[in-house]
């Protein structure tokens, strides 16, 4: 892999002079066309969006020239997004062959706060269809490969934007995260993932999977460049109606260097069973090195946590099949002639949809369906709350909470796509802070004896992403010293 370069470093760069967004934008580029279109490609992008970005880097080089204290904070930073944000006059597939053709008619909100930044939006990275995936398997155009061992899964759903960073072609990039998709990948491929606090970035212009689950967070070389692009695109925003009305505070300014007197969490029954050796060696190996800093570390409970993955994919399901009804081939979209008008929304949505949308909708059709709502989809959500409150109690003793990202590290392509039940295992650690609602982080820490990333994520209170921002970068010294 490319030496990773961060953002702050390439920032200020361009800020001295050094070189000039032109040169930031032509070197993401070339180092794209030589790692994802050539040779054993990784496929981290579904699309490169070269001429616009050329065209940005250029007005920026202009305006900078004019008056350099204009300059933004990513200001002639390259940055990748998941195909499922759009922008304008792009196309924007979603990992999906129904929106094949689908050119976006307005910019999501981050994507008007990353320019006004002054950031250089590259290009649109692979993803598992609607976002519904752990390995971008289910991508219609074909996954993306881990950089580290290409014949291994780089995680999902944001596997591309993962890719991206871990391979060099960007410092930065964007994904979401409905119950693991940022977090996930970053962990296996050795980098960092923020899932910040719901509704702390807008959703506005994010195609939907799960909408009370659904966040945008940065991947990121490091703590510090997440915690500059959480900055620039938090906030509220008019056009999305789950979008706190909350300061964004400096994140940064958190940061001390160190662990010391901070209370760290850790939900050690959780670890008994279904967790890779290595990863929990790992892990294990984690902890000790915290508590040498000088960091508590605190067993704690989450009782409900076991029933995480149940409620989730009843849940996130149920959602999924209210939000994919727009895809019946009349408003927008691919459209499949057919007889009649049923004939028509069976064509269309047959050949759009791959195989586990299609499980999706089903099963949160079938959730949501009389006879079945209050047993299946108020039971999930029932005991949402539940997991809610558990953490509501942990956070009464401790700063943060501690556990593995994933339990396994990447697998190879192939190994669990005929089991669903396994695959969806690979979010077991992930997905109740979707449910929660809480910020999470993930960061590496160790590989494998074949040199897999192996990560472990810091859970916050709901708005505390400076707590855990924090934490990660104290982490990241920690590891960079040992």
């Amino acid at each position: 892999m490319a030496a990773r370069e961060t953002t702050i470093a390439l920032r200020d760069s361009i800020a001295r002079g050094e070189r000039t967004a032109t040169d930031a934008c032509n070197a993401a580029l070339a180092t794209i066309d030589a790692l994802d279109a050539s040779g054993p490609a990784l496929h981290a992008f579904q699309l490169v969006l070269a001429d616009r970005a050329r065209a940005k880097a250029a007005a920026l080089d202009h305006a900078f020239a004019k008056d350099a204290t204009l300059a933004g904070p990513l200001h002639g930073v390259p940055i990748a997004l998941k195909d499922n944000i759009v922008v304008s006059g792009t196309i924007a597939t979603a990992g999906s062959k129904m929106l094949e053709h689908f050119v976006s008619p307005y910019d999501a909100t981050v994507v008007e706060r990353l320019e006004a930044a002054g950031a250089v939006i590259i290009g649109k990275t692979t993803c598992d269809e609607f976002a519904m995936g752990s390995s971008t398997e289910n991508s219609a155009y074909g996954p993306s490969k881990n950089p580290v061992d290409p014949s291994r899964i780089p995680g999902g759903s944001s596997g591309g934007s993962a890719v991206a960073v871990a391979a060099g072609m960007t410092t930065v990039a964007l994904g979401s995260d409905t119950g693991g998709s940022i977090r996930q990948p970053a962990a296996m491929c050795g980098i960092t993932g923020l899932k910040p606090t719901y509704g702390r970035v807008s959703r506005y212009g994010l195609i939907a999977y799960g909408s009370s689950l659904d966040q945008i967070g940065p991947f990121a070389g490091n703590a510090r460049d997440a915690a500059l692009v959480l900055e620039v695109i938090a906030g509220h925003d008019p056009h999305d109606s789950t979008s706190a009305r909350r300061p964004v505070p400096s994140f940064a300014a958190a940061f001390t260097g160190s662990v010391a007197d901070m209370r760290i969490g850790v939900p050690s029954r959780l670890l008994e069973q279904g967790v890779d050796p290595e990863v929990l060696s790992a892990f294990r190996d984690a902890i000790a090195s915290l508590t040498t800093q000088g960091a508590t570390i605190v067993d704690i409970e989450l009782p409900h946590s076991r029933h995480a993955i149940s409620a989730y994919y009843l849940i996130a399901t149920a959602e999924a099949s209210a939000n994919l009804a727009r895809f019946d081939g009349v408003r927008f979209g691919a459209r499949v002639s057919g007889g009649s008008l049923t004939e028509m929304y069976d064509a269309t949505r047959g050949r759009g949809f791959g195989a586990e949308v299609k499980r999706r909708i089903m099963l949160g059709t079938y959730v949501l369906s009389a006879g079945y709502y209050d047993a299946y989809y108020l039971k999930a959500q029932q005991v949402r709350t539940l997991i809610q409150r558990d953490f509501t109690a942990a956070f009464a003793t401790v700063d943060t909470v501690l556990m593995p990202t994933s339990p396994v590290p990447a697998f190879r392509f192939g190994e669990r796509v005929d089991d669903p039940l396994q695959m969806y295992l690979a979010d077991v650690f992930t997905v109740s802070a979707n449910l929660a609602g809480i910020p999470a982080i993930s960061v590496p820490c160790g590989t494998t004896t074949t040199g897999l990333p192996i990560g472990m994520q810091f859970l916050g209170r709901a708005w505390d992403e400076a707590t855990i921002l924090c934490a990660a970068d104290a982490w990241e010294r920690i590891a960079a010293r040992a």
